[in-house]
Formats: structure tokens, C-alpha cells, sequence
């Protein structure tokens, strides 16, 4: 539901209300951050790059894929690759909040991408904050996804969610909603491309490509170039905008920058250039498909890739900006993305659902004191955040449930979590090093993303990912006992019969379905 977040073009314009800088004060926090100081005698800063929609298989490493990402490769040479992080929500809204409240998907406030994040729930970033850290961001936040009041500067909410300096923008879709009605920018990418004289072709194309709102083969399969340049090309203003926010922070004060890019997700609009450097490669096609040709998945994974290695680049920019800074040695960096990307996979495309292509993330870390090395360890994405509070010395939030993997980074433990959950409208999964069981899901039913209707009888599905990785076999009726073992770690619901699904009026109103 909106909360109260109707969108009117009153609404857009009311969007340049600008929210002022509020300076963080150093608390007693920093008192008990004495055992959170690295060899260079100060607490460490943190550079958090994460994509929107980046599945965790496509990095390079996988015999499968002819993917190249040679600064993740370069961040895992010096740090720890999870190879089992999951995310307690797939979509983009409820998976951000979660990470920012550190709590489960029924207890973070933000059931669908049509909820605000509450006003009454803090972040781990206003936590750092309180702990004395300059807290940045840039780039596609997305915790007032229905709201379309980022602000033409991109600052509107700022000192409410924590950050000492940010700059909100729309995702690909988001940034060009109702162009052609209004013609008026809410948020500052499109105020950017308004400036350059190129709003109306880049709406224009977002729009010819499905606006980005994972429609269907149909929409994924249109793979040309896009007619704007790589200067203007979104994800690449993200990076320039987030390189000058750092150099604009404070010095001898302990830092934390996120910057959430806004690909590799759909459409699979890339530049010219970045087409150059795909086309030719061989792909697989996806797993139990029956759409399409082999030739036009192929293209439409080529994109897809150009698109990963476009921010593996800009790693690279960062990892040379903190090299310049003399900062690289004290700065704790993450690599994860809020979900995953289906590509086809069992005829399914975007994320929303509970397979391992959907709600499976990426997840490196490197830093003072991180160990080299591949962890086996399930991880949820919520726990990033209480692993900041921990090396910052911070104080964790009323409520959360995330857990610190710093642990596992220092290589005091090679195991986190038992399991791990995540949910989505009216599924829920508990997933264990080798089974994964969801309830309210229908593997053969599409729409809606095979989740049954609210107050339907709630299916069981068990995949044995051992010896079913691909997650072909429901094996629930043979394996009982399993099945009552796991049904008793599932979460505990929302207690509104509601949460997690949106009003017809909403989705109308927002324009996804």
C-alpha cells in the first residue's frame, strides 16, 4: 500500500523540497570502538557497491560463463567470496529495507515496492551516523520506492534515513514513469539528462523496452544499443556522482559510502561501446526454457554481462580512488546487490521468486583484516549491516535480527547461520546448506510469480539442492520428516493478513504488476 504516498503531478513538484545537511555528532559509541581499530590506529571506513538485480553465478570464475570481472577478482585475490549469500527478500524495495533495519521480510515494514520505508524504524546508517561516521550514498535507494519524492537533487529524506550527504535517484523504469504525461523531472538523473538535451530519446527508449518492470521475454528480448552515450548512460552518472561525493568528505573522520547501481537490471539497455565488448561471446541458454531462440537468450545474456562489467569497472575506479586517498588499507569494501535476476530460467524473468538465480546474491569482502579465502557459509544480505555496526563500534537497532559475519572475515569461524529465510507476497523459504523448503509457492504456476492468492491453501515445495542444484524436483511428498524439520524454521508471519500484498489501486497507480 502507499501510506498515504498518492502520486500526483503535484506530487513531482513537490519533490524539490530540499532537506538539509545534518553534521553527526560523535556519541558514546565511539568510546567502545577501541577493539574496532585496524593496524593503521583508526576504525575502519566502509565502501559498500551495490548493483540492482546481479545474480550471484555471474562473476568471473564460472567455467559456464564467459564473464570477465577482474576487480572483483581482484577483490577476491585479497579478501572472502561467499558462495551461498541469499537475500531476505527478492525484490527491490522490501530487500533494501531489510537491509536497512537488519530484520527479516515480515518484520521490516515494507511488504512490496508499493510501501515507503516507516518513519518510526531507524537504519543501520543512522546508527553509524550516531557512532560518528560520514555516512554518503548515491545512486537508486529505493525506500520511498512509490512515493516519487527523491527530491531534484536527489536529498529529499536524507537526515531522516541517517545519511550526512546522499543522492537518491530512480531506477531505470522508475526515473522515466509517465515522461510523456508530465515532462517533469523528480529526481536527479533525469534532471541530468534533461540539461544534456536527452530526457525525451532516453524515456522514449526505457519505454520501447518495457520501462523496466520485468515483463517478459518480450521486453528482455530487446537487446539493441540505446541511442544515448556512455557519459550519459545511468549507471555511469551513478559512478562520477558517488567519486564526488567522496572527494567532498571530511577528513580524519571515519566514513561509509553505498553507492546502489542501477543495473544489471532489466531492460537490457546498454551503449554502443559496451555492446562492442559482448557480441560473439557464447552463453548457455537457461535452465527449463521453452521461450525464445538460442540466438536471442544469447543476446540477451551478452547484454546482461555488459552491464556487470560495466560496474565491475567502476570497482575499479573506486578501488584506484581509495589507492589515491591512501585509504585502501583502512576501508572495509562489500560487493552484493539486493537480489537476483532469473534470466530466463524455468521460463522466469526479474527476481520475485524463491530460486537460487532470484534470491541469490554475490557477496565479496575485502579489508583489514578480512582473510583470503571462499566461504562455504550462508549468509543473509541483512547481516552487512550489523557487520558495519560491529567493526564501527555502533549500536545495533531496536529489534534487529541481523547477525555479524565479522567473525567468519577474521577466520575465528567457518560457520554463520543454520539457516537462512526470505519471503515475498504469500511465500515464504527457510534454506540449509542442503535443502531448501517454501511454502506458498507454485513452481508451475506464472502468474503472480507462482505465489498463491492470499487465503489460498499454502502448497509445500522441497528441492533437495545436493543432488537437484537447478531445482527441478518438488521431493516434499518422499521426504516428510524433512519437511516437518523445516516447516518449524520457517518465520513467523506478519501478523497483518495484508503485508506483502499490495492493493489493485496501488499497483495501478504505480504501474507494475
Amino acid at each position: 500500500m502507499f501510506e498515504n504516498n498518492e502520486i500526483t503531478r503535484r506530487k513531482f513538484l513537490l519533490a524539490t523540497v530540499l532537506t538539509p545537511v545534518v553534521a553527526p555528532t560523535l556519541m558514546s559509541a565511539m568510546a567502545s570502538a577501541s577493539t574496532n581499530i585496524s593496524s593503521s590506529g583508526k576504525r575502519p571506513n566502509f565502501l559498500f557497491i551495490l548493483p540492482d538485480q546481479h545474480r550471484y553465478d555471474w562473476l568471473s570464475g564460472n567455467d559456464q560463463l564467459p564473464v570477465n570481472t577482474p576487480h572483483l577478482d581482484s577483490l577476491v585475490a585479497r579478501g572472502m567470496r561467499f558462495n551461498k549469500a541469499f537475500v531476505a527478500s527478492p525484490v527491490c524495495g522490501p530487500s533494501r529495507a531489510c537491509l536497512a533495519s537488519g530484520q527479516e521480510f515480515d518484520h521490516c515494514g515494507v511488504g512490496d515496492n508499493f510501501t515507503v520505508y516507516p518513519t518510526s524504524q531507524t537504519t543501520y546508517y543512522k546508527k553509524l551516523s550516531e557512532a560518528g561516521y560520514y555516512v554518503g550514498a548515491c545512486g537508486k535507494l529505493d525506500l520511498s520506492k512509490p512515493a516519487f519524492d527523491n527530491g531534484l537533487d536527489g536529498r529529499n529524506h536524507m537526515s531522516e534515513w541517517g545519511f550526512s550527504d546522499m543522492v537518491n535517484c530512480g531506477g531505470k523504469g522508475d526515473a522515466v514513469f509517465q515522461w510523456d504525461k508530465f515532462k517533469t523531472p523528480f529526481e536527479p538523473y533525469m534532471v541530468y539528462m534533461v540539461k544534456r538535451g536527452v530526457a525525451d530519446v532516453h524515456a522514449k527508449d526505457i519505454a520501447s523496452r518495457g520501462g523496466g518492470h520485468a515483463k517478459g521475454p518480450e521486453a528482455y528480448s530487446k537487446t539493441w544499443p540505446t541511442l544515448i552515450s556512455d557519459e550519459d548512460y545511468e549507471d555511469n552518472w551513478i559512478g562520477r556522482t558517488g567519486l564526488e561525493m567522496m572527494r567532498a568528505f571530511p577528513e580524519k573522520q571515519p566514513w561509509h559510502m553505498v553507492v546502489n547501481f542501477a543495473g544489471p537490471h532489466d531492460p537490457e539497455d546498454i551503449t554502443a561501446s559496451m555492446e562492442k565488448t559482448v557480441r560473439g561471446r557464447k552463453f548457455p541458454s537457461p535452465i527449463d526454457s521453452t521461450q525464445l531462440t538460442p540466438e536471442e537468450h544469447e543476446a540477451i545474456r551478452q547484454n546482461y554481462t555488459a552491464m556487470v562489467e560495466n560496474i565491475d569497472r567502476w570497482l575499479g575506479i573506486y578501488l584506484d580512488e581509495l589507492q589515491k586517498r591512501g585509504e585502501l588499507d583502512n576501508t572495509i569494501i562489500v560487493f552484493s546487490s539486493d537480489h537476483g535476476e532469473m534470466l530466463g530460467d524455468h521460463d522466469r524473468w526479474g527476481k520475485n521468486v524463491p530460486y537460487e538465480a532470484s534470491v541469490g546474491v554475490p557477496l565479496v569482502v575485502a579489508g583489514p583484516g578480512v582473510q583470503v579465502g571462499h566461504s562455504d557459509a550462508l549468509v543473509s544480505l541483512i547481516d552487512i549491516s550489523a557487520t558495519f555496526l560491529d567493526y564501527a563500534g555502533a549500536e545495533h537497532m531496536e529489534g534487529m535480527t541481523a547477525r555479524s559475519f565479522r567473525p567468519l572475515l577474521e577466520g575465528k569461524t567457518h560457520v554463520h547461520r543454520e539457516y537462512v529465510l526470505s519471503g515475498l507476497s504469500n511465500w515464504r523459504m527457510v534454506r540449509d546448506p542442503r535443502y531448501k523448503l517454501i511454502e506458498g509457492f507454485d513452481p508451475s504456476q506464472q502468474k503472480k510469480y507462482g505465489s498463491v492468492e492470499k487465503g489460498a491453501e499454502r502448497p509445500i515445495v522441497l528441492f533437495d539442492l545436493q543432488s537437484d542444484p537447478h531445482e527441478m524436483h518438488n521431493v516434499a511428498t518422499s521426504n516428510p520428516e524433512i519437511v516437518e524439520r523445516m516447516k518449524k524454521l520457517l518465520p513467523e508471519r506478519n501478523a497483518n493478513p495484508d503485508y506483502g500484498f499490495p492493493t489493485p489501486e496501488a499497483i495501478k497507480a504505480y504501474g507494475r504488476g
